[in-house]
Protein backbone atom coordinates (compact mmCIF):
# COMPACT_ATOMS: atom_id res chain seq x y z
CA UNK A 1 0.00 0.00 0.00
CA UNK A 2 2.91 2.09 0.49
CA UNK A 3 4.70 2.23 -2.11
CA UNK A 4 1.14 2.09 -4.30
CA UNK A 5 0.57 5.92 -2.50
CA UNK A 6 4.45 6.87 -3.19
CA UNK A 7 5.08 6.53 -6.73
CA UNK A 8 2.52 9.02 -7.82
CA UNK A 9 3.56 11.34 -5.72
CA UNK A 10 6.69 10.66 -7.19
CA UNK A 11 5.46 11.33 -10.61
CA UNK A 12 3.65 14.55 -9.58
CA UNK A 13 6.87 15.80 -7.88
CA UNK A 14 9.31 15.31 -10.76
CA UNK A 15 7.20 16.86 -13.06
CA UNK A 16 6.64 19.78 -11.18
CA UNK A 17 10.24 20.34 -10.85
CA UNK A 18 11.00 19.69 -14.50
CA UNK A 19 8.41 22.19 -15.08
CA UNK A 20 9.95 24.74 -12.79
CA UNK A 21 13.77 23.94 -14.58
CA UNK A 22 12.27 24.36 -17.99
CA UNK A 23 10.70 27.82 -16.72
CA UNK A 24 13.83 29.35 -15.54
CA UNK A 25 15.27 31.15 -18.11
CA UNK A 26 19.17 30.36 -19.14
CA UNK A 27 21.38 32.88 -17.98
CA UNK A 28 24.73 33.87 -19.58
CA UNK A 29 28.21 34.96 -18.06
CA UNK A 30 30.13 37.42 -19.92
CA UNK A 31 34.09 36.26 -19.19
CA UNK A 32 37.15 37.13 -20.00
CA UNK A 33 40.32 35.02 -21.50
CA UNK A 34 42.07 35.50 -17.62
CA UNK A 35 38.87 33.59 -15.86
CA UNK A 36 38.41 30.84 -18.28
CA UNK A 37 42.15 30.50 -17.86
CA UNK A 38 41.46 30.10 -14.25
CA UNK A 39 39.25 28.07 -14.08
CA UNK A 40 40.80 25.62 -16.86
CA UNK A 41 44.25 25.81 -14.39
CA UNK A 42 41.64 25.27 -11.27
CA UNK A 43 40.47 22.11 -12.67
CA UNK A 44 43.71 20.30 -13.84
CA UNK A 45 46.45 21.58 -11.03
CA UNK A 46 43.77 21.27 -8.18
CA UNK A 47 42.89 17.51 -6.88
CA UNK A 48 40.98 15.61 -4.79
CA UNK A 49 43.14 15.84 -1.88
CA UNK A 50 43.86 19.84 -2.05
CA UNK A 51 39.83 20.15 -2.72
CA UNK A 52 39.24 18.92 0.77
CA UNK A 53 42.38 21.22 2.16
CA UNK A 54 40.55 24.02 1.10
CA UNK A 55 37.26 23.19 2.38
CA UNK A 56 38.65 22.05 6.03
CA UNK A 57 40.36 25.19 6.04
CA UNK A 58 37.38 27.22 5.10
CA UNK A 59 35.41 25.76 7.39
CA UNK A 60 37.85 26.30 10.61
CA UNK A 61 37.81 29.95 9.45
CA UNK A 62 34.04 30.52 9.75
CA UNK A 63 32.06 27.90 11.30
CA UNK A 64 33.39 28.24 15.04
CA UNK A 65 32.75 32.03 14.73
CA UNK A 66 29.01 31.04 14.30
CA UNK A 67 28.82 28.52 16.89
CA UNK A 68 30.24 31.35 19.66
CA UNK A 69 27.96 33.76 18.33
CA UNK A 70 24.61 32.02 18.36
CA UNK A 71 22.40 33.68 20.95
CA UNK A 72 19.97 31.05 21.28
CA UNK A 73 22.44 29.15 23.51
CA UNK A 74 23.86 30.27 27.13
CA UNK A 75 27.86 30.88 27.38
CA UNK A 76 28.51 26.94 27.77
CA UNK A 77 26.52 25.22 25.24
CA UNK A 78 28.53 27.80 22.53
CA UNK A 79 31.65 27.08 23.68
CA UNK A 80 31.22 23.14 24.01
CA UNK A 81 29.79 23.46 19.98
CA UNK A 82 33.09 25.30 19.04
CA UNK A 83 34.93 22.84 20.50
CA UNK A 84 33.13 20.05 18.70
CA UNK A 85 33.08 21.60 15.56
CA UNK A 86 37.00 22.62 15.47
CA UNK A 87 37.68 18.57 16.50
CA UNK A 88 35.26 17.55 13.69
CA UNK A 89 37.08 20.02 10.94
CA UNK A 90 40.52 19.28 12.21
CA UNK A 91 39.68 15.68 12.37
CA UNK A 92 37.57 15.34 9.20
CA UNK A 93 40.43 17.53 7.22
CA UNK A 94 43.14 15.87 7.97
CA UNK A 95 41.75 12.26 7.50
CA UNK A 96 40.11 12.96 4.40
CA UNK A 97 43.73 14.99 2.93
CA UNK A 98 45.62 12.15 3.76
CA UNK A 99 43.21 8.83 2.81
CA UNK A 100 42.63 10.77 -0.33
CA UNK A 101 46.89 11.64 -0.94
CA UNK A 102 47.58 7.63 -0.19
CA UNK A 103 44.92 6.81 -2.43
CA UNK A 104 46.05 8.46 -5.29
CA UNK A 105 49.52 7.30 -4.76
CA UNK A 106 48.16 3.73 -4.78
CA UNK A 107 46.08 3.96 -8.11
CA UNK A 108 49.40 5.24 -9.43
CA UNK A 109 51.30 2.33 -8.37
CA UNK A 110 48.91 0.14 -9.90
CA UNK A 111 47.95 1.88 -13.16
CA UNK A 112 51.52 1.52 -15.35
CA UNK A 113 51.17 0.37 -18.76
CA UNK A 114 51.83 -3.11 -19.61
CA UNK A 115 54.94 -4.05 -20.67
CA UNK A 116 58.35 -6.10 -20.28
CA UNK A 117 59.53 -6.26 -16.69
CA UNK A 118 55.78 -4.72 -15.46
CA UNK A 119 54.09 -6.58 -12.48
CA UNK A 120 51.06 -7.77 -13.24
CA UNK A 121 49.71 -6.17 -10.76
CA UNK A 122 50.96 -2.68 -11.10
CA UNK A 123 49.06 -2.20 -14.41
CA UNK A 124 45.57 -3.29 -12.59
CA UNK A 125 44.13 -0.21 -13.16
CA UNK A 126 45.53 0.42 -16.18
CA UNK A 127 42.52 1.57 -19.23
CA UNK A 128 42.64 -2.07 -21.30
CA UNK A 129 42.41 -1.75 -25.11
CA UNK A 130 42.06 2.11 -25.10
CA UNK A 131 44.58 4.90 -26.30
CA UNK A 132 45.13 7.32 -23.51
CA UNK A 133 47.32 10.87 -23.61
CA UNK A 134 49.64 11.50 -20.56
CA UNK A 135 47.32 14.33 -19.15
CA UNK A 136 44.45 12.14 -19.50
CA UNK A 137 46.09 9.11 -17.64
CA UNK A 138 46.82 12.00 -14.76
CA UNK A 139 42.91 12.89 -14.95
CA UNK A 140 42.16 8.72 -14.98
CA UNK A 141 44.44 8.14 -11.90
CA UNK A 142 43.08 11.08 -10.04
CA UNK A 143 39.67 9.46 -10.60
CA UNK A 144 40.33 6.04 -9.18
CA UNK A 145 42.36 7.42 -6.26
CA UNK A 146 39.60 9.52 -5.34
CA UNK A 147 36.50 6.49 -5.69
CA UNK A 148 38.89 4.21 -3.79
CA UNK A 149 38.87 6.99 -1.29
CA UNK A 150 35.67 7.16 -1.33
CA UNK A 151 35.45 3.46 -0.51
CA UNK A 152 38.55 3.85 2.42
CA UNK A 153 36.90 6.56 4.35
CA UNK A 154 33.59 4.47 4.76
CA UNK A 155 35.65 2.65 7.17
CA UNK A 156 38.06 5.22 8.39
CA UNK A 157 34.73 7.66 9.63
CA UNK A 158 33.93 5.02 11.94
CA UNK A 159 38.31 3.75 12.85
CA UNK A 160 39.58 7.16 13.40
CA UNK A 161 37.44 10.21 12.83
CA UNK A 162 35.04 9.22 15.40
CA UNK A 163 37.58 8.27 18.28
CA UNK A 164 40.12 11.28 17.27
CA UNK A 165 37.10 13.78 17.00
CA UNK A 166 36.27 12.52 20.65
CA UNK A 167 39.31 13.07 22.11
CA UNK A 168 40.29 16.40 20.36
CA UNK A 169 36.74 17.70 21.93
CA UNK A 170 37.74 16.48 25.36
CA UNK A 171 41.13 18.19 25.01
CA UNK A 172 39.96 21.91 24.12
CA UNK A 173 36.97 21.61 26.40
CA UNK A 174 39.49 20.72 29.14
CA UNK A 175 42.14 23.68 28.11
CA UNK A 176 38.55 26.01 27.85
CA UNK A 177 38.00 25.12 31.92
CA UNK A 178 41.61 25.46 32.63
CA UNK A 179 42.10 28.90 31.47
CA UNK A 180 38.42 29.70 33.00
CA UNK A 181 39.77 28.77 36.21
CA UNK A 182 43.18 30.68 36.05
CA UNK A 183 41.26 33.70 35.08
CA UNK A 184 38.90 33.38 37.92
CA UNK A 185 41.06 32.66 40.68
CA UNK A 186 41.49 34.30 43.26
CA UNK A 187 45.66 35.01 44.71
CA UNK A 188 44.39 36.23 48.34
CA UNK A 189 47.88 37.97 49.63
CA UNK A 190 48.81 38.69 53.26
CA UNK A 191 48.28 41.85 54.20
CA UNK A 192 48.07 44.38 57.35
CA UNK A 193 44.82 46.33 58.76
CA UNK A 194 45.05 50.12 58.51
CA UNK A 195 45.53 50.55 62.16
CA UNK A 196 48.63 48.48 62.35
CA UNK A 197 49.54 50.03 59.48
CA UNK A 198 49.49 53.79 60.58
CA UNK A 199 51.22 52.32 64.33
CA UNK A 200 54.02 51.52 62.43
CA UNK A 201 54.46 54.52 60.28
CA UNK A 202 54.35 56.73 63.61
CA UNK A 203 56.74 54.39 65.09
CA UNK A 204 59.42 54.62 62.45
CA UNK A 205 58.78 58.23 62.79
CA UNK A 206 59.30 58.52 66.28
CA UNK A 207 63.01 56.31 65.96
CA UNK A 208 63.76 58.36 63.00
CA UNK A 209 63.38 55.18 60.38
CA UNK A 210 63.36 56.40 56.76
CA UNK A 211 60.48 54.29 55.03
CA UNK A 212 58.90 55.00 52.41
CA UNK A 213 56.44 52.27 52.87
CA UNK A 214 56.46 52.65 56.76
Amino acid sequence: MSMIGINPLRTVARKTVNRIVKAIPPVKFKTNGKITNGIKWVGQHISSPENRLILGVTALMSQPFIDLHNRRVDERTKEVSAARTVAKIIAGTTTGVIVRYACIAAANALTHKPGPGVKKISTLFYPKNSKITAKQLKKYINFMGTALSLGVMMFTNFLIDAPLTKFLTNKFIGDIDKRKQLKNQVISLPRKSMDEFIKNCANNIKEGVNNDKC
